[in-house]
């Protein structure tokens, strides 16, 4: 199956949020929306996710739309957070559980697309529900939850911090 002009920028936008995504959470602990790799995902997953509303190989809204959408409140939300409540303080939990959440939401459409079309003329899964789909799901959701806990024990540390009085 081909892309169109839209879904080759949309790809194109998604790996490069993904990869802001995996760079922050490697330096920062977190998706930190006040260091650079932050700020580019923070604006290639809106584009990603908005232009993913133009995509569809099914007529009308289907739950990949939904997806799209609650993934551009969520890092939304965050944002708003960000700079609204500045500070290491009580909204930096739902901010980083926000922007995590929204990542690993990414994460399911570009498995599931990644592993249905790579490698050209013969895909690693054969649809949405084959079984390394799920357990490779089911692994990013595992890495989801413990991540999500040390990021939650790491901003309690920051917030309990003489500095932050």
């Amino acid at each position: 199956m081909r892309l169109s002009y839209l879904g080759i920028f949309h790809t194109v936008i998604g790996v490069v949020a993904i990869i802001a995504a995996f760079v922050s959470l490697i330096k920062n602990a977190k998706i930190d929306l006040g260091k650079l790799a932050g700020k580019i995902y923070f604006y290639c997953t809106l584009v990603a996710s908005l232009t993913a509303l133009g995509l569809s190989s099914i007529k009308g809204v289907n739950p990949g739309h939904i997806l799209a959408l609650f993934i551009v409140v969520l890092i939304s939300a965050a944002y708003f957070l960000y700079w609204k409540k500045p500070g290491n303080n009580r909204p930096r939990f739902v901010e980083n559980f926000f922007l995590s959440f929204s990542f690993f939401l990414s994460l399911i459409p570009t498995v599931n697309e990644t592993f249905t079309r790579v490698p050209v003329g013969h895909p690693l899964a054969n649809g949405p529900k084959d079984p390394l789909i799920a357990k490779t799901l089911l692994l990013l959701l595992l890495l989801f939850v413990v991540g999500s806990i040390l990021q939650f024990r790491k901003q309690r540390k920051i917030n309990r911090s003489p500095d932050f009085s």
